[in-house]
């Protein structure tokens, strides 16, 4: 009885329509804003990674590079999927 009255209860409420917040175009150009940055920040972090790849090459030294490519390139997957994930997540 009380699964029929909520289930009538939430018919006559039925689907609304998102709508967007007052600020939202401010805070979705910030995200865009970051989203660039850690972009950037990658980018340059795979061409330190190379340069420092040849100088361990060069030198001799171990080999520690090759790690940081690897997690630049995983954290720029995981930072530009991350409204899917969220979206997955939720959702």
């Amino acid at each position: 009885m009380i699964l029929a009255i909520a289930h009538d209860t939430l018919a006559q409420i039925g689907n609304p329509t998102p709508e967007a917040p007052p600020v939202s175009d401010k805070i979705l150009q910030l995200v865009r804003y970051l989203t660039w940055f850690v972009l950037l920040s990658g980018v340059c972090g795979i061409i330190y990674a190379g340069g420092r790849f040849a100088w361990e090459k060069w030198t001799g030294g171990g080999l520690e590079s090759p790690k940081m490519v690897a997690g630049a390139m995983i954290g720029g997957v995981v930072a530009t999927s991350a409204g899917t994930i969220m979206n997955a997540v939720i959702g």
